[in-house]
């Protein structure tokens, strides 16, 4: 069974910085796509940033400059150090992977249960 776990995330002030991190295990054969989602009440799930095995990323217009995913694929982890934050930030973030996974080899793409980011003005 495969499953990213997030940790970090809370309450924060208008213009704190969080990082938030996920870390995926079971029987992975590599993970393609690793990345970050948001969803605030009432709005519709959006994506905050992905970046791939080779490194390349991509961001919301609304978080360049601001926000910086990084992973390190030896530990299949993913974090997102999120600064200058801002009340609109505030949102349920999800950590996503799109991988291979072994037995049988498949696609597949995860979701960890998302972890509660809050700013305050």
């Amino acid at each position: 069974q495969v499953q990213l776990v997030e940790s970090g995330g809370g309450s924060v002030q208008a213009g704190g910085s969080l990082r938030l991190s996920c870390a995926a295990s079971g029987s992975i054969f590599s993970i393609n796509v690793m990345g970050w989602y948001r969803q605030a009440p009432g709005k519709q799930r959006e994506l905050v940033a992905s970046i791939t095995k080779g490194g390349s990323t991509n961001y919301a217009d609304s978080v360049k400059g601001r926000f910086t995913i990084s992973r390190d694929n030896a530990k299949n982890t993913v974090a997102l150090q999120m600064n200058s934050l801002k009340p609109e930030d505030t949102a349920v973030y999800y950590c996503n992977a799109k991988m291979l996974v072994a037995s049988p080899l498949r696609s597949l793409e995860v979701w960890g249960l998302g972890t509660q980011v809050t700013v305050s003005s």
